[in-house]
């Protein structure tokens, strides 16, 4: 166990609401920071300063949630809440007379392409194009900007995150209504500026075969604590289970685990519309994610919930069956 206090910006989403009882039931130190309900708001520059000076962890979490509907200000408070954020911390770490030794930034496994054909590695993985993208491109150069000799960083390329709400509630709801199906992608109209933009999902896989990785958040944090702990490991960390699946085995799983006996697949007409409603975009669900966490596995990390169906048995309180 890792020992010094934590600064965590961006405390107050489901991550950061996750990382801090449990930092602190391990006796550490946590000064948080974000918009509203921490002990320091972004923009006070001189506090945020303070607080990173003497840190042992850095984490930051900050950015607006992609749970949106792609308009011209959802895009660039999505740039903006992430690159500012990250520039603020970078430069608490410029000025700080003892720097803290690991900084720990999200990032996210959209930065790859859409894979139906072999996973992605860090090694060997290949970089996508369109907003979603560009945005993960952003954030990363954002985080490795500066010089930082004293400071070891990791952008944390997180899949989808499991755990207690998050993705998982309107999945469920969705589940116990018999809408449960696989998500099936097929043609939809993208009008021109929606090209431009690089916001509109293009026809992939067919009949739920995107690939949908995925970690649980427990995992999460162990790999920040693993990521203390190693040294050697730094920059682009792939946040994968060893064990990704398809969107159909997916959703088989969501009902089996809910003792949900019909599940009906949805066309990407009806999500279409659905995300409309819901002010979402249905990328979220159809591009394919196939993502394994290479540097992880060799260096030694070892996952609590390799396997999907435990993992989602854990985050709606059902048991393991026997």
């Amino acid at each position: 166990m890792s020992a010094g206090k934590v600064v965590i910006g961006g405390s107050t989403g489901f991550m950061g609401s996750f990382l801090i009882p449990r930092l602190r039931t391990e006796g550490r130190e946590v000064v948080t920071i974000s918009r509203s309900g921490a002990d320091i708001r972004w923009g006070d520059q001189a506090a945020i300063d303070r607080a990173v000076d003497g840190a042992a962890l850095v984490i930051g979490l900050a950015g607006k949630s992609v749970n949106c509907r792609y308009t011209p200000e959802n895009r660039a408070e999505i740039f903006r809440s992430r690159l500012d954020t990250t520039a603020s911390l970078s430069t608490a770490v410029a000025r700080a007379e003892s720097p803290p030794a690991l900084w720990v930034n999200s990032s996210t496994a959209t930065i790859y392409r859409h894979a139906e054909d072999r996973p992605m590695t860090e090694s060997t993985g290949e970089l996508g194009s369109g907003f979603s993208v560009e945005v993960a491109k952003a954030w990363e150069q954002a985080l490795f900007a500066d010089e930082l000799p004293a400071t070891r960083r990791v952008a944390l390329r997180s899949t989808i995150v499991l755990g207690h709400g998050g993705v998982l509630d309107p999945v469920r709801n969705l589940a116990r209504l018999g809408l449960g199906g696989a998500q099936y992608d097929g043609r939809w109209p993208v009008g021109a500026a929606r090209r431009a933009a690089g916001t509109g999902h293009l026809p992939g896989a067919r009949r739920g075969r995107q690939r949908f990785s995925w970690v649980h958040i427990e995992d999460v944090a162990r790999i920040i604590d693993f990521l203390e702990q190693t040294p050697e490991v730094d920059g682009p960390v792939n946040a994968a289970a060893p064990n990704p699946v398809d969107n159909a085995a997916f959703m088989a799983t969501v009902r089996r685990v809910l003792g949900a006996r019909v599940g009906v697949p949805m066309p990407r007409w009806m999500l279409e519309l659905g995300a409309i409603g819901m002010r979402t975009e249905t990328e979220l669900i159809l591009k394919s994610r196939w993502v394994l966490p290479e540097k992880l596995t060799a260096a030694g990390f070892e996952f609590r919930y390799p396997t999907l169906e435990a993992a989602v048995r854990e985050a709606f309180d059902r048991e393991i069956a026997a």
